[in-house]
């Protein structure tokens, strides 16, 4: 029962798909293999086969290793709902909201089930493949860590280091996490990568056998850039990359707290579509035909965050223009007359005015909807798969006229001219033949593709990728 543990010399220094790739190229070799992360901060997560949510990251990595996501495969998940708070997901479960300061000191106390999570993995596996998550080199939270060093100590890891050398001074953040950090972290370092280079890798030679040389760390080889990287979901809102293709616009709104947005991954592959994240201070097209309002993690925030960037405004110009808008769970209740929080669930008590083009109002409720659905739309009659992840009940007159039907039960609601689509389900246009009737319905262009089959093609070539450039063998020599 082996485990390996790769961290980061920094954020987003490609951790979670390198985690990927080593998880699909050791299964190739024959190995049952299972990924892990402690501690991940997303709004992006999955709903996992038992009844829980954890990071879409860890979702992806089960994929890549043929298992469903679990619980235990990310047994601590913050999701940021303010500048200065969180909610706190335990094990798949919220268990509370809390501003950084608190987090700090309920952070000791989270080690048990994380622990607990990880040793279930290791006596069901052949390798636990670890990720953490920011930096080891951040010392001043290495108190009370459950994220990098701290697990690593307690459960027995050996650590590999990556360095992104894209950013530059890729030498000083291996060398320099070294020099900060405690001796015995230190030791706990057994090797290092280097990620993302462009070019002619040997050019890095030298740099190479100097980090080598400084540290006493094993190198595991440098990794060039992915270029199939935006085929597979982004981990973190500041990696949501537009479509690489021109075509019909679709816009898609990025809220502040923008949630779930792999939901549109299917969409940015299409290769007639082109999906524009639309970032704060840009204007709404006027050439788009469709308006995505996409999931949050904080609606009434989020409505808020809307109105300052003048898209209400340009939202109405796009539906007088003959515009669509489809708005995706919080976009949903944006959508709508109103939104109640009576009991301050996702801020203060109160009331916010929706925009007003779905006659539906929402009130957000404590208990949380987390389930894996199978819908039939209505419109085109067809079978979708998606899942459920948010707090609310919406109802109102446009619920009679329903996007999807979910167990006999209506799901969404329509506007009366049929141009403004509410529904609550992530993960629709996953289901290649309801994309493509979708799209069609819009006068938009859609292809035959296979989107799932795509995916397990991009992680298999990511696998060949990692495999002709890293010390494979060695890696799995390493766990221990």
């Amino acid at each position: 029962m082996k485990s390996l543990m790769i961290q980061g010399a920094g954020s987003n220094v490609g951790k979670s798909m390198l985690v990927a790739g080593l998880c699909r190229a050791m299964v190739r070799r024959g190995l049952s293999v299972a990924p892990f992360k402690p501690q991940n901060m997303s709004n992006n997560a999955a709903v996992t086969v038992d009844g829980g949510e954890i990071g879409r990251a860890q979702a992806l990595q089960a994929l890549a290793c043929g298992l469903e996501p679990h619980t235990d495969m990310n047994p601590v998940l913050l999701k940021p709902e303010s500048e200065v708070g969180s909610q706190v997901v335990v094990q798949g479960r919220r268990v509370a909201t809390v501003k950084a300061r608190e987090y700090a000191a309920l952070k000791p106390s989270l080690m048990e089930p994380v622990l607990e999570s990880f040793h279930r993995l290791k006596a069901a596996h052949d390798l636990v493949i670890v990720e953490g998550a920011g930096s080891p080199a951040e010392v001043n939270l290495r108190a009370g860590d459950i994220a990098n060093m701290g697990f690593a100590e307690a459960a027995g890891v050996p650590v590999v280091l990556v360095g992104d050398i894209d950013r530059g001074g890729v030498i000083a953040q291996l060398v320099g996490s070294q020099v900060v950090l405690d001796p015995e972290d230190a030791a706990r370092i057994k090797g290092f990568i280097i990620n993302k280079f462009r070019g002619d890798p040997s050019l890095f030679d030298d740099g190479y056998r100097m980090i080598a040389e400084r540290t006493g760390w094993q190198g595991f080889g440098t990794l060039p850039w992915f270029r199939d990287a935006w085929r597979l979901p982004a981990e973190d809102a500041l990696d949501i990359s537009a479509s690489p293709h021109k075509g019909a616009k679709v816009v898609c709104l990025q809220f502040s707290r923008i949630a779930n947005f792999d939901d549109l991954d299917p969409l940015k592959s299409e290769p007639g579509i082109e999906v524009v994240m639309l970032g704060a201070g840009q204007p709404i097209p006027g050439d788009a035909t469709l308006v995505i309002l996409p999931g949050s993690k904080s609606t009434r925030a989020d409505l808020a965050f809307l109105r300052q960037q003048g898209w209400d405004t340009d939202l109405i110009a796009h539906y007088r223009r003959g515009g669509r808008i489809l708005g995706i769970c919080g976009g949903y209740q944006m959508l709508g007359l109103e939104i109640d929080d009576p009991q301050g669930i996702e801020g203060a008590p109160g009331s916010t005015r929706g925009l007003g083009f779905l006659q539906v109002t929402t009130e957000m409720t404590p208990d949380k909807r987390l389930t894996r659905t199978k819908a039939r739309h209505l419109a085109s009659g067809l079978t979708l798969e998606g899942y459920e992840i948010h707090i609310g009940r919406t109802e109102g007159p446009d619920r009679t006229r329903p996007f999807a039907e979910v167990e006999g039960q209506s799901e969404g609601a329509i506007s009366e001219d049929g141009r403004v689509t509410g529904s609550y389900l992530h993960g629709l246009f996953a289901s290649d033949a309801f994309r493509a009737a979708f799209l069609r319905a819009l006068g938009l262009p859609a292809s035959d593709r296979n989107h799932g089959a795509e995916v397990q093609a991009t992680l298999d070539a990511l696998a060949d990728h990692v495999e002709a450039h890293l010390d494979v063998a060695g890696l799995i020599d390493l766990a221990r």
